[in-house]
């Protein structure tokens, strides 16, 4: 029995990945090609692509309770579509994959994943000659609500205000959950400087890089204030881009 809870994420990401492919410049061509879903989660991306025309998609993951949900809201909701799709528990930089891809597509993943210029490095390992990543992320760690909410410090940009001695000494306080570093609460902590370098670096050609994509209204006013230098880093609150190889 899938929970109304599960269900109801699943129907958001449904409305979401409309906004995700408007934000990357329109959806990509799926027809006949295979994909990979960086953190696939509810699976809702992987249901959207794979009812575009691709031939095969994987969608990984490391939680167990999300891929339970994905693989029975497959076989129960969308049957028609389960000879193209496997949900994997996986490890992108400790597991073996017997295939390569045309696209990988990451959605909301990237400001929770560490080593990241090792993922990158594999994402391009699993690509065919000119395959593509399509990449879509946020909020950034810097940014007003950057922490997820999970420094538990409620007011904008407090996580970045106050050291993380502080933080992590107010949270092992009023948790029973101890942690060690920021990090433990699934936040990778990269800076939009940290980013930018890290995709440049990278060994991937980038076709497409833009930010603060809202159609929130107080979007616009952070995109404005984005462009004040010193304020760039505090007010820069996504990264939508394609990467080729």
């Amino acid at each position: 029995m899938l929970s109304k809870e599960d269900l109801d994420y699943f129907n958001y990401g449904s409305v979401e990945n409309k906004k995700f492919w408007k934000r990357l410049n329109g959806r990509p061509d799926f027809e006949n090609k295979s994909i990979l879903d960086f953190g696939c989660g509810h699976g809702a991306l992987c249901i959207d692509i794979a009812k575009c025309g691709a031939s095969s998609v994987t969608g990984i993951d490391l939680s167990k309770n999300l891929l339970k949900f994905a693989n029975e809201n497959l076989k129960m909701n969308y049957e028609r579509l389960s000879k193209k799709i496997v949900f994997e528990e996986k490890d992108l930089l400790k597991d073996d994959f017997n295939e390569k891809f045309d696209i990988i597509v990451t959605k909301d993943t990237f400001e929770h994943s560490l080593n990241l210029p090792d993922i990158l490095d594999k994402f391009y390992d699993l690509l065919n000659n000119g395959g593509k990543a399509y990449i879509g992320f946020g909020p950034l760690y810097n940014s007003y609500n950057g922490d997820h909410g999970r420094t538990q410090l409620k007011v904008p940009w407090m996580h970045v205000i106050l050291s993380e001695r502080i933080i992590i000494n107010r949270y092992n306080k009023k948790n029973r959950n101890k942690i060690n570093r920021i990090e433990d609460l699934g936040l990778s902590k990269y800076s939009f400087k940290d980013y930018k370098k890290i995709f440049k670096e990278s060994k991937f050609k980038i076709d497409y890089f833009i930010t603060n994509q809202s159609d929130h209204p107080v979007g616009k006013i952070f995109n404005f204030l984005s462009k004040i230098y010193f304020l760039n880093e505090y007010f820069t609150f996504n990264i939508y881009c394609i990467l080729e190889k």
